[in-house]
């Protein structure tokens, strides 16, 4: 018997509450003040997004977090650390969003940077505001192929290379116009919009909403040629 996966104990720089009238969970990153992702917390977030994929009570995942800010990035102690066989799986962990069945909601304020826009590429809708600012690594990093790789399935190899190669900023706004943000709203409105969007993920079919996001997920960027 294949064992039902169970969200990790003592969680590290995160959360999970339970909303079960509204069938919703939510991942609220909560280390202070910027909400760095450690390595231990890469690990926990793959094995939670398991959990609550194999959880009946949960229709909708929110990923959100405490403070004016999503997460600047990762704790660079544990960066520094690992090595390339750990780098691989801190990838395979951030990318736990788009491997979960469920529809899963990125809310995104204030910084947006390195293994948090990663995390947040994952997810299939991503909010942002005024005060968004997303980055993918600063100078001097080696970006992740992962979140390089769905950022220019996004926006094209032109604007993935002008927002890796040159270690880009961009905020919410131009998020929004270059297809990054699927939504763009005022910084006020975060959260009642959240609230909205998962009420009417919650009116459409489960059974429909797991077959199209498996669908679109498996697309290959290209068609295949004529010949094929």
């Amino acid at each position: 018997m294949v064992p039902v996966p169970k969200i990790p104990a003592d969680l590290d720089g995160f959360r999970v509450e339970f909303f079960k009238e509204t069938l919703r969970a939510d991942v609220v990153l909560d280390r202070p003040s910027f909400n760095l992702i450690s390595m231990a917390q890469r690990d926990q977030l793959r094995a939670t997004f398991e959990a609550l994929d194999d959880d009946p009570s949960v229709r909708v995942i929110v990923v959100r977090a405490v403070g004016e800010h999503f997460s600047s990035g990762s704790l660079m102690e544990g960066v520094m650390e690992a090595q390339s066989g750990q780098a691989s799986r801190a990838a395979w962990n951030m990318a736990a969003p788009a491997r979960c069945s469920k529809a899963v909601i990125a809310a995104n304020r204030g910084y947006c940077f390195g293994a948090a826009f990663e995390l947040s590429l994952a997810c299939d809708f991503r909010i942002a505001t005024e005060t968004t600012l997303y980055a993918l690594q600063k100078a001097g990093q080696v970006p992740s192929a992962a979140g390089s790789a769905r950022l220019q399935k996004m926006v094209g190899i032109g604007r993935a290379k002008e927002i890796v190669m040159r270690c880009r900023v961009i905020d919410g706004v131009q998020a929004y116009d270059w297809g990054v943000a699927t939504d763009f709203v005022v910084d006020s409105e975060l959260e009642s919009f959240t609230d909205d969007m998962v009420r009417e993920l919650l009116e459409l079919s489960p059974l429909a909403q797991r077959a199209a996001k498996r669908l679109l997920n498996d697309i290959p960027e290209e068609p295949p040629s004529p010949e094929e």
